[in-house]
């Protein structure tokens, strides 16, 4: 796993108690995909410490797919909020950034899901966790596959990795700008799209 570089100029804010990793899924399909990318990143450091930031992947909409393409990429956020504080936050930064809910499924300026929070598993109206669909998308597995391969879904009790590799064709997942993406498969980092803070810093 990445770890967390050139992050000193932000201020951490969290709870007390043993901090978590929660596993996230980022996505944005209007205006300026990657500065939003790059903004949410930026203000999830409010929540706890981001260690790790996959490269960028531009998606194809499912479901409702008369919209715009997606940009995508997932993250892993160090924490000693509990869930239900950090969907808080989470829905706090959304708001902040202009995310209005008019249209299940559809266009949104930002979108934060949490996939995992550790080995925690919740079943409630308001979270669910481990993400009930995340078994399903490609554009949530690729992109988390890169940065946690071997972290195991607490549930189906395989890989992301497997989980995967199971998934069948027909979801289109490219990295972005046709740039190679810097997945489990490959070695090293020439060609880095991770999302990158104002300072110009990778954001890992």
């Amino acid at each position: 796993m990445m770890v967390a570089q050139n992050l000193a100029q932000y201020k951490f804010t969290t709870g007390s108690g043993m901090p978590n990793l929660a596993y996230l899924s980022l996505g944005s399909n209007v205006g300026e995909r990657e500065a939003h990318l790059r903004d949410a990143i930026a203000r999830l450091q409010s929540q706890g410490r981001v260690t790790a930031v996959s490269s960028l992947y531009e998606t194809e909409p499912v479901e409702f797919t008369k919209q715009a393409w997606f940009l995508n990429c997932a993250a892993v956020l160090e924490t000693t909020e509990a869930p239900e504080q950090l969907i808080a936050g989470i829905l706090t930064i959304e708001r902040e950034m202009g995310r209005r809910r008019t249209q299940k499924k559809g266009p949104r300026i930002i979108d934060i899901d949490i996939l995992l929070f550790g080995d925690t598993i919740i079943d409630s109206p308001d979270l669910t966790i481990p993400h009930p669909a995340m078994h399903q998308r490609r554009f949530v597995l690729e992109p988390l596959a890169e940065i946690a391969p071997e972290v195991r879904h607490p549930k189906l009790k395989k890989t992301i990795r497997e989980l995967r590799d199971a998934l069948p064709t027909g979801q289109t997942v490219r990295c972005f700008k046709g740039i190679d993406c810097a997945n489990d498969k490959t070695s090293g980092r020439a060609n880095d799209q991770r999302p990158r803070t104002n300072r110009g810093t990778t954001a890992e």
